[in-house]
């Protein structure tokens, strides 16, 4: 009963504390706000493709001038443009200039094409385009040596206004900038209770409470035991908190499996409270504990991905990417919303817990060594 009461205690001591709510709460709901709106075009999987241009020019009197054109105006439908050169115009200087996305040359002998380096896509969108054009008019010539009558047929056989047709694999299973910040900055704010529970017993002291407690009728480990689980549950409903008002508000995909991702939080809070519990006594002062912690904080938050997305990382960067709670947390989460992968809890879960077993060790065996608190 004791331990529910310090517990308790714990729990008003902090809500009273103005400061720790607007950072526990506000701080976060608004850097999730502004981080998913200002970088939404980081997550956008989305190729735009706009009008493009292709310069050409052509040999007088050559046999394929006709079919070219009824292939010019086909593909002006599908917002691919052709510009007939005149016999003065340098056409490889002008897409060098990004004048246009490509330039043909067209005679009896075949075409010459040009594609420019800056419009790789574009360029490569015509280039197909003009292969297909070309594989098309070589059998339509061939079958006219042979029957004429049936060259129309073939002309019509195959005929497609599909172009460009975009495939994606799972195109649904990707989180969105609001679905990645919702998350990145939700395990975020979870390790920062580490900071809170530097002052768990420490501050015991500062207000002048620590000799009372000494002095009462209460088990030391009782009083130990009740400020971890009043801290935990602090830190659990503010994660909850921050869960609900990104779903309803914001719209973040959070998936089916809520419970094992609170799982996943719980554990990151316990391993939070364990950590900032053990720097505060194996470093002298509260001051030089909450700095040391804030920088290491920092460094997990920039490597583990709270800021901005981190891909590609290879070598060092990915084995130090790898050392921060946050990725741990957040690979496990977005693998359980869009794979639903519960099993990648696990590895998460064991983690979180044996590291905050060893910080929680080191604080224990401080606590019963010291006098008072």
């Amino acid at each position: 009963m004791n331990v529910l009461n310090i517990a308790l205690l714990q729990l008003k001591i902090s809500i009273r504390d103005k400061r720790t709510i607007i950072f526990m709460l506000a701080f976060p709901i608004v850097m999730m706000l502004v981080l998913g709106s200002a970088l939404s075009n980081a997550f956008d999987n989305q190729v735009k493709i706009d009008k493009m241009k292709v310069l050409y020019k052509e040999t007088d009197n050559t046999s394929i001038a006709p079919y070219f054109e009824q292939f010019t105006k086909a593909a002006k439908k599908e917002n691919i443009h052709f510009y007939k050169a005149s016999d003065t115009t340098d056409g490889k200087k002008a897409v060098r200039q990004n004048h246009y996305d490509a330039y043909v040359e067209v005679s009896n002998k075949g075409m010459n094409f040009y594609g420019s380096e800056r419009n790789s896509i574009e360029s490569s969108i015509v280039q197909g385009m003009l292969t297909a054009f070309a594989d098309k008019y070589n059998l339509v010539s061939q079958v006219a040596k042979v029957k004429p009558n049936q060259t129309q047929a073939v002309l019509a056989s195959g005929t497609s206004h599909d172009y460009v047709k975009e495939t994606s694999l799972n195109a649904k299973k990707a989180p969105g900038s609001m679905d990645y910040y919702a998350v990145a900055v939700t395990t975020m704010i979870a390790l920062y209770g580490a900071i809170g529970a530097t002052f768990l017993l420490r501050g015991e002291r500062t207000r002048n409470t620590a000799v009372r407690l000494a002095v009462a009728p209460i088990n030391k480990a009782e009083i130990f035991l009740g400020k971890i689980i009043g801290s935990i549950v602090l830190n659990l409903l503010s994660l909850l908190l921050i869960v609900a008002v990104s779903s309803f508000l914001f719209k973040a995909n959070w998936g089916d499996h809520l419970g094992f991702v609170i799982i996943i939080l719980l554990s990151e809070v316990f391993l939070a409270v364990s950590f900032g519990l053990g720097i505060s006594y194996m470093v002298k002062t509260g001051e030089a504990a909450r700095t040391l912690i804030l920088i290491i904080l920092q460094l997990a938050s920039f490597f583990g991905g709270a800021y901005f997305k981190i891909e590609g990382a290879d070598g060092i960067m990915k084995f130090i990417m790898n050392l921060s709670p946050i990725t741990w947390a957040n690979t496990a989460i977005t693998k359980i919303i869009y794979n639903n992968d519960l099993a990648a809890s696990l590895q998460v879960i064991g983690l979180n817990l044996g590291i905050a077993i060893v910080f929680l060790s080191i604080a224990i065996v401080s606590f019963k060594r010291r006098e008072g608190f």
